[in-house]
Formats: structure tokens, sequence, C-alpha cells
């Protein structure tokens, strides 16, 4: 219920179109209840031999097609408002996932399959669309017909009412029954869903991998696997909904049979009060009508049931926890570029420890280094600094400001990054380098990319700097790729720096050229150059060699190497054959 309190809480913007759908299904309502009245009539008025009215029975039946028509009209306006209903909160609930994902953690990012996260923000809400319209439209033609019909089956005999009244409830105890059997297997299909979408993505993008290794085939047998278990736990809760309708309506057609057979006795005996056999065939229409809604919801009941159990998987994501929220903090436009790490620890799991005791204090305009073996921190540092994830406890501040006391979007705004993974997004080249600093212009735009050597191949494209490129940018190789990337940091012209492998897919012509771009950018301005090549970064002030979330050395090239410690072995053996 927690879940279908706040999906119904995004309805409430709505109130307009509600209102105006609850008219209409009401109008729509009261004429088809009207109809079994007039029908009676024209029963009761051909009940005799020889004594047919057939002036009066004509009337009726123009009456009664006139009726139709009217229900036809309302029905079709209140099944539109229902859509406008139900397409304007799936808008607003996609809308407020994706700002959601924006707001998280990062952690809470790398922690998910994302393609889960995609499937709950496509396949999970539209699933919550699709039971809202059928909710909608059941709940507000059934209580007006539960309503119209009771009030008009009171009108005609009490008693008979009364009976119908209470065999009704045997219909809903029953749908509960079920509903509440097959819940789990609804929430076990969406997840399951879910992990789908994940393998398919994970897969999809992976392609070159899977083909170079061949796990083609065994792709597609762990595929089997999971589509297996989907098909199996999908048909358990399907067949599971399923059974909600045709109980249900066993149990009114019972209603039905035992209004029927008291109505009969009563037209014959006046067992419960007087009763015409038109009255007793409009008894009958009400009594079928009555039981209808609950019909119609147990016969949509998969669909509800799947719309809870995505709309618990969609609201999972809206009440994660935020971001803290640093509008209290401090802009910073423009700084010297001191920073200092002061006792820094952190870890990304409270098992395992991986920066202990970190300090460092760097100086404006100076160019770090970061080496190290995979594993030790390197990249953890540059998360920390830009506060993607944050400390445990120590500080870090630049210019003696601690970061932790600057907005984040201020702070990330003074770094400039390129790394390892070259990240390009669907639109124009233009458009992908102006992407950090939308009001650079496009002289600006231009002389960034020739200072990154990404000038001359962008120029040989179809249309140069409008040449459209999809997310993977397959058209271009991967070191154009990281190309782009650099050039759309030199674009942002940041004052301070963090290049992560930056020249890792380039060739080494290229590198060199790039190289000499880059120590152009970097004068001046504080950079943080994690490496692998021990080669790219020999001109840098200080070189720290990390070890296990340490710093076990640091000084500049020549330093390290005449001290023949854990540098020297990395080195040496990069160059040893």
């Amino acid at each position: 219920m927690s879940v279908v309190k706040k999906i119904i809480s995004y309805t409430k913007p709505h109130m307009f179109y509600i209102l105006l759908a609850l008219l209409c299904c009401a109008v729509s309502v009261g004429f088809t209840l009207y109809i079994p009245v007039i029908v009676g009539n024209a029963v009761d008025f051909m009940i005799q031999k020889g004594a047919v009215d057939f002036k009066e029975i004509t009337r009726i039946i123009l009456e009664i097609g006139i009726f139709i028509a009217v229900v036809a009209v309302f029905q079709w306006l209140s099944g539109n408002f229902t859509n406008i209903i139900s397409a304007r909160v799936v808008r607003d609930l996609r809308g407020d996932v994706f700002k959601k994902l924006n707001r998280v953690p990062l952690s809470y990012i790398d922690s998910k399959p994302h393609g889960d996260l995609i499937s709950r923000i496509t396949n999970d809400v539209e699933a919550v669309g699709d039971g809202l319209t059928q909710v909608i439209t059941q709940l507000f033609s059934g209580i007006v017909t539960i309503a119209g019909t009771l009030v008009f089956m009171l009108s005609i005999n009490v008693w008979i009412a009364l009976v119908v009244v209470v065999l009704t409830p045997l219909s809903v105890l029953v749908a509960a029954v079920i509903g509440k059997m097959c819940a789990k297997s609804f929430r076990d299909q969406q997840q399951l869903q879910g992990d789908i979408s994940a393998y398919v993505e994970e897969i999809v993008g992976s392609q070159k991998v899977v083909k170079a290794f061949a796990y083609e085939s065994r792709s597609q047998n762990e595929f089997k696997k999971k589509n297996k278990k989907l098909f199996k736990i999908g048909l358990k809760a399907q067949f599971a909904g399923a059974l909600a309708n045709p109980c249900t309506r066993f149990v009114n057609n019972m209603v039905y049979a035992v209004t029927g057979i008291v109505g009969a006795l009563t037209v014959v005996s006046s067992f419960m009060g007087v009763l015409t056999i038109g009255q007793l065939s409009c008894f009958l229409a009400y009594a079928n009508q009555y039981t209808k809604p609950f019909n119609e919801v147990t016969g949509v009941l998969t669909q509800i049931q799947t719309a809870i159990a995505a709309g618990a998987r969609v609201f999972s994501v809206l009440e994660s926890e935020n971001e803290p929220i640093d509008n209290d903090k401090k802009d910073i436009e423009s700084v010297r570029g001191d920073i200092d790490f002061n006792h820094v620890k952190f870890s990304y799991t409270p098992e395992k420890e991986l920066i202990k005791d970190f300090s460092l204090s760097v100086k404006s305009g100076r160019q770090i280094a970061i080496v190290g073996p995979t594993g030790c921190g390197k990249t953890t540092l540059i998360n920390l600094i830009m506060r993607f994830y944050e400390i445990q406890s120590g500080e870090i501040k630049i210019d003696n400001i601690n970061t932790r006391d600057i907005k984040r979007d201020s702070l990330r705004h003074l770094f400039g990054m390129v790394l390892q993974d070259s990240w390009l997004f669907s639109g124009t080249i233009m458009e992908n380098l102006r992407y950090g600093n939308p009001e650079a212009s496009d002289e600006e735009i231009i002389n960034a990319a020739k200072l990154s050597y990404a000038h001359s191949f962008i120029r040989k494209m179809p249309e140069g700097y409008n040449t459209k490129i999809c997310e993977g940018a397959e058209n271009l190789s991967a070191g154009q790729k990281q190309l782009l990337c650099i050039a759309r940091a030199m674009a942002l012209d940041p004052p301070m720096l963090i290049l992560d492998e930056a020249t890792s897919s380039i060739d080494t012509l290229t590198e060199i050229r790039v190289q000499k771009a880059f120590k152009k950018l970097m004068k001046g301005r504080t950079s943080f150059i994690v490496a692998h090549r021990l080669s790219t970064i020999k001109e840098s002030d200080v070189i720290l060699v990390m070890n296990d979330g340490d710093i076990i050395e640091q000084g500049t090239h020549e330093q390290l190497l005449k001290k023949g410690g854990f540098y020297e072995k990395l080195y040496n053996s990069q160059f040893s054959a």
C-alpha cells in the first residue's frame, strides 16, 4: 500500500484531468445504469399475449440507441483523460528518476548494474504507467457503477439488494488472497527483467571483447539461463494473476444465480415483496453490473501487480540518499592552486582499508605525477580531490580552504579532467568539445583542437566540426576519441588539471606532440598526472610513488632513479626489454 500511495501522490498535480475523467465516467455509467430500467419497462409492455405496446417499445428502442451513443462518447472522453493522466505521471516519474540519478553519490551509481538502472527508468516506469491507466479506468467506473447499481437495486427491492451486497465480498476475499499469493512472483519478475537488461547492456557494450575471446556461445548460454529463469517466474506470476479473474467470476455468477432464484420466487409468491417480471430482468442486469467492477479489476490484476512491483523498484531509487546539499558552501572561481592532503583516510568498503594516513603538500603550478602498481590508490586520490567520494577522516585543502567547505560544482569547475576512458555523447564534434564550456566561441574550440592535434583529422571528416557522432563513436579510432577528450579539457581552460592516463590510446608520435601541448597548457597550473608509462612523466616537478594507499617515495625522475628503490624497479621493468 505504501507503493500505491506514492504512485497516487504523482496524480495530485493533474487533479483537473482526474475530475474531468470522473465526470465523464459518471455520465457514462449513469446512462449505462439507466438503460436496464427502460429495458425492464419494455419487458412489462410485452409480457401478456396480444397486449404488446409496439408504440412504447419503439420509443424505448430509440431512447436506448441515444443513450448508447451518449455512453460511447463519454467513455471515449473518460479514456482520453485517463491516458493524459497516466502519460503525465510517467513523464514526471521518469523525469524525477533521471534527476535523482544526477543527485545520488557516485558510489551509488558504481554499486548498481547500469543496465538495471536503465531498466528502472524505462521498463519499470512504463509498467507503472500501464498499471495506473488500468487502475484509474477501473477505479472510476467501478466506484460509480457500484454506487449507482446499489441505489437502483435498493429502489426496486431492498431485501434482494441486501442479498447481493452480503454475497459480493466473497469475490473481494478471493481476489485479495490470490493477489497476496502472486505478489512475490511479480516482484521477482521485475528484478529478473532488470538483471537481464543489465546483462544485455554489458554484452552489447563489450561486443569487441566478446568476439575477441570467442565468448558468443557462452554469453548466449548465460542469457538462455537468465531468460529461462525469467520465463519460469513470469509464467508463475501470470498463472497466479490469471487465476483471480475466473475465480471471482465464478463467485459473482453464483451471486447472480442466487439473485435470480430469490427474484423469481418473489415474482411468483411475493417471497420478498412485490416484483414484476420487468423489474426482475432489470434487477438481474443490475446484479451483473454490480459485480462487473470486481471482475474487471481482477482481469487486470497482472498489470496492477506488475505496476506495484515496478513502482517499488522505481521508488527505491527515488528514496536513495542524495549527495548532501551544499548551497551554504563557498563558490570559488579562481585559485592559486596550492593543495594540501592532511592525514587523509579512505576506503570503499569498511572491511578493506585503502588509503590509511595520507599527507602531501603541493605548491601552485607544480606538475605532480602519480605512479604505482594497479590498485595502489592512484585514481582513488583523484576521486577524493574531486569529491566523487568523501574521505572518512582528515582533510584536503585548496588554497588553505577545506574542499568540504566548497560547493561541489564550484570545486569541480576548478579542474579540467582527461580520463583513460574516452567518453563522447551523441551530437556533433563541436557540441562535444563545447561540453565543459558552453560559452566558448568557435574560434576557441578550434584553437583547443589544434593544440591537442585533433584539428587535422576533424577537418577530414564529412562535415568537419559539425560531423555527428554517436555515443560509442565507432567512426573514430580510440586515439582520435582521446584527442577529442583532451581538446575538450583544453577548451575549458581550467586553473588546475587532472590527467588520468590521458595519452594511453595515442600513437607515440602524436603522444610526443600532445605532451608538448600539455606542457604549454600546464604552465602555471597545478597538474596531477596519473601514468603507467613512466616515460611520459620524466619532466614532472614531483613524482609520487604509491603502493597500498601510501606514498612510499617522492622526488624528481633523476632523484628517484638514484635512490634505487621501488620507482627504479618500475622504470627498469618497462625498459629492460
